[in-house]
């Protein structure tokens, strides 16, 4: 196929993106879902050409920015205070997941090695960041479920794909060392850590000191992409490298970044993960046709093939339930004989995390970079497909029914909500009083007493009340002054203080900076 073909087929897929978000929308189905039926039915339609999804390139060049873009937006106090469960489950739950498939695996053909059923379980046992935040992003969930299930997709990509690359050198060479492989696990994952810090580093003085935010949104792609290509030319986790560089990065960026380029770059990654995603997912529902080539050529293609991939999808399920099941009794266990707990285990919050286990392209791109000699290839192909298949599909589409029919656990109170944002605006809106009033002229201009007011009334109101008093545009400054900006610069702080102290959540923090960054870049534009 030429370039031009390539470009125009590029051109048609883009085109089938927002026809299937559309039809996604009216049908109320996730995205993720009708992409990839999307993609299934275009791989059938005569005269287009059969895509080859290369996985190398789909992990290089996908996967740095999309796992920067979520490490970005995670709130790294809740990260941490939910760090055991992520562990249990990105570490624990992907080995218990991977040694059950290739149990199973073993059992259905014990002709082939060990580590070909490991190697099949590796890849199909981490729900990938791709999947997680595709099919979560429109659901209205608990904190501690959204914190979980974003922490662990994450994370367990760097676990998974070890464990897939132990399983690959361990068919090739014929031996396995267990201690050998838990030692080499963990230099991979603490070396990736370790270079994404200092990479995350050196990445935000820099950008702190480019004046313009498309030198800015450039450099966190560059920085993206250096991250996780470093880590892995090093042999270690360019998962785990890019997620460290992206949390950092998200950490200092109420700090570092300007109020214009916060508005533009959130613009732009929004578009830039909506087109990747899209174009992710339609490639998963395209690479049907190479399986079923792969199915149409084997002799016996039912007992070969979809029954035992049907198996294996039945293991990879209950294989989460019954780890968090039994992570559950552990901590329940651990409470009642007086060990502290922090939380006791809920049976709703269990049902949903199992529930909401969704595989996409990581585990598709981990089955293809197999060799073609690989022992059992085309089942673990099929496995993999039609592990993606049910869990986005069957899953993915019903998770919203089960969030709507389990009673809600964890979410804020909105009385505590409306509190803690009231308090928020009055601190913010005494910070800026103070500020103004101390740069204004003496005695004020129309313009300066109208926002002093302004500010007065705000810091004035009860903390019951959480109407939002948009400046009115009457009498407001028709061009920026020193003094604003001084005042939208206390303001900026004094949140910041109220955040890092640990007296308003995450999403008080960046609804209200977002408010004093359009007031900013209002004030700039004039």
């Amino acid at each position: 196929m030429s370039l031009q073909s390539q470009y125009e087929f590029l051109v048609l897929l883009l085109m089938a993106v927002i026809v299937l978000e559309l039809a996604a929308r009216r049908l109320h189905l996730p995205p993720a879902a009708a992409l990839i039926v999307g993609g299934m039915a275009l791989a059938f339609v005569p005269g287009l050409p059969t895509i080859v999804f290369d996985p190398h390139l789909v992990l290089v060049v996908f996967l740095p920015p999309l796992l920067l873009s979520s490490a970005y937006a995670t709130v790294w106090r809740d990260f941490k205070r939910h760090s055991a469960t992520i562990i249990s489950l990105a570490v624990g739950a992907v080995f218990f997941t991977s040694i059950s498939v290739g149990i199973a695996f073993h059992f259905l053909f014990p002709d082939l090695p060990w580590a070909a059923g490991l190697a099949l379980g590796a890849a199909v046992s981490p729900p990938d960041a791709v999947a997680v935040k595709a099919v979560l992003e429109k659901l209205r969930l608990p904190t501690r479920i959204t914190t979980v299930l974003g922490g662990e997709s994450l994370v367990n990509d760097a676990s998974g794909l070890v464990l897939f690359h132990f399983a690959v050198a361990w068919t090739v060479v014929g031996s396995f060392s267990t201690l050998d492989a838990l030692g080499t696990f963990t230099l991979v994952a603490a070396g990736g850590i370790a270079i994404g810090f200092p990479l995350g580093y050196v990445g935000v003085l820099i950008l702190q000191r480019l004046a313009s935010s498309e030198l800015v949104i450039t450099g966190t792609m560059l920085l993206a992409a250096s991250s996780y290509i470093v880590a892995e030319r090093l042999g270690l986790s360019g998962v785990l490298s890019t997620v460290t560089t992206g949390l950092l990065l998200g950490w200092r960026q109420h700090e570092i970044f300007s109020a214009a380029t916060r508005i533009t770059a959130g613009s732009f990654w929004k578009i830039l993960i909506f087109l990747m995603q899209s174009m992710l997912f339609i490639l998963v529902g395209l690479s049907l046709r190479g399986i079923l080539d792969r199915i149409e050529s084997s002799d016996q293609a039912m007992s070969d093939l979809i029954v035992p991939a049907t198996i294996i999808v039945v293991v990879v399920l209950l294989s989460r339930f019954v780890w968090l099941l039994g992570s559950d009794l552990l901590w329940f266990t651990l409470g009642r004989i007086g060990l502290p707990v922090k939380r006791a285990p809920a049976i709703s919050v269990t049902l949903i995390l199992g529930w909401a286990g969704i595989r996409g392209p990581v585990t598709l791109a981990a089955a293809l970079a197999l060799p073609e000699s690989f022992p059992g290839r085309d089942v673990i192909l099929v496995s993999a497909f039609g592990v993606i298949f049910v869990t986005v599909l069957a899953q993915g589409a019903s998770l919203p029914l089960l969030v709507k029919v389990l009673p809600s656990t964890g979410l804020q109170t909105s009385t505590r909500l409306a509190k803690d944002e009231a308090l928020a605006r009055m601190n913010v809106s005494n910070a800026q009083f103070a500020a103004f009033s101390a740069l204004s002229s003496v005695p004020p201009t129309h313009e300066e007493k109208c926002l002093l007011d302004h500010y007065h009334n705000r810091a004035a109101r009860p903390l019951s009340s959480v109407l939002e008093d948009e400046m009115k545009s009457e009498g407001m400054p028709t061009r920026p002054s020193a003094a604003m900006l001084a005042a939208i610069k206390a303001g900026r702080l004094e949140l910041l203080r109220m955040y890092r102290t640990g007296e308003i959540s995450d999403g008080i923090l960046r609804k209200l900076e977002q408010d004093l960054d359009i007031q900013e870049f209002g004030s700039q534009s004039l």
